[in-house]
């Protein structure tokens, strides 16, 4: 197809401002470490704030409350880890699979434009 051909003649830019090239997969990767590193900071928020209850009051309910806290914190935190990595996979195969498709619609055109042989 001509626009294939035209974006390798304007260059990366053309083929990103005609979409013929996806710059998504790379923005999801951006996304996915900052989702987790605001992952990361609740989970130290969560040990900190547990760690603050346990100390301020120094009694044995308080610890027992902490405790069990503390963990079940660091576990939903660990399982929103799990659906932000399964999240993001999510959409770079999405993206994958675009790219892929397009691949095949290019080599079909190519197929097409390519000349018959002739008949025996």
């Amino acid at each position: 197809m001509a626009g294939g051909r035209s974006g390798a003649r304007h260059g990366w830019l053309w083929s990103v401002l005609t979409f013929e090239r996806m710059i998504t997969g790379p923005v999801i990767h951006l996304v996915y470490w900052s989702g987790l590193g605001v992952i990361i900071i609740a989970a130290f928020g969560l040990v900190g704030a547990s760690a603050a209850i346990a100390l301020r009051e120094r009694s044995l309910e308080t610890l027992l409350v902490a405790i069990p806290g503390m963990v079940a914190g660091l576990l939903i935190v660990a399982a929103g880890g799990l659906v932000w990595r399964a999240f993001c996979e999510f959409y770079v195969v999405i993206f994958r699979i675009g790219d892929d498709l397009n691949t095949l619609r290019q080599a079909a055109e190519a197929e097409q434009a390519r000349p018959a042989p002739p008949p025996r």
